[in-house]
């Protein structure tokens, strides 16, 4: 059995409104925000870079195998 990371990353359901700032298809890390979570939102780095918070129901949350979520982890901090 593959051991699977914390839940870091989400992949983007709906952009409308966000065209530039997020891709349907794409994953986002998520940034740990327990208030914005406590209202409904993620927090993601998305296509700037920087982080902001949008509504939960944009995104589903995956659960990736932990080489992979290092992949992507070194790759969006290089």
């Amino acid at each position: 059995m593959k051991e699977t990371s914390s839940e870091q990353f989400a992949v983007c359901l709906d952009n409308s409104g966000y065209k530039a700032s997020l891709e349907v298809g794409k994953l986002y890390q998520m940034i740990r925000d327990k208030e914005a979570e406590a209202h409904g939102y993620l927090r993601v780095l998305d296509e700037s870079g920087e982080d902001y918070a949008f509504t939960a129901a944009r995104f589903h949350v995956v659960s990736l195998p932990v080489a992979v979520e290092q992949v992507l982890l070194a790759a969006t901090h290089s």
